[in-house]
């Protein structure tokens, strides 16, 4: 059963074969596209040498949810990314279970 306050947004996978991704991200050294816009929700993230992101987000895919209360739902999980402001009323986080990247998104008002 999925946690409390979850709602599935995407799945983001790292590739290197994939060139001319519209969106980059100076601060991440990360090209990527718009998931809103693939019909499976999928991220395809470029990563350039260099990315601060951890290596367990530049090597495998991660899912991302939607969550009500994003400090409640990163307790007693290894924080990979502390929160950060990924856009307009929008903070992002990263953590890890079961060895698995998890993206953490709050939408704010």
């Amino acid at each position: 059963m999925l946690k409390e306050g979850l709602r599935f947004s995407h799945i983001g996978i790292p590739t290197k074969s994939r060139e001319n991704l519209p969106i980059y991200l100076e601060a991440c050294k990360v090209h990527l596209n718009d998931f809103n816009d693939e019909p499976f929700a999928v991220e395809w993230l470029n990563f350039e040498e260099g990315s601060p992101f951890p290596e367990i987000l530049q090597k495998q895919a991660h899912v991302a949810y939607v969550c009500d209360d994003l400090q409640e739902a990163m307790k007693g999980y290894k924080v990979l990314v502390e929160p950060f402001e990924a856009g307009e009323n929008l903070t992002c986080a990263f953590i890890e279970a079961d060895g698995l990247g998890i993206e953490l998104m709050q939408f704010t008002k």
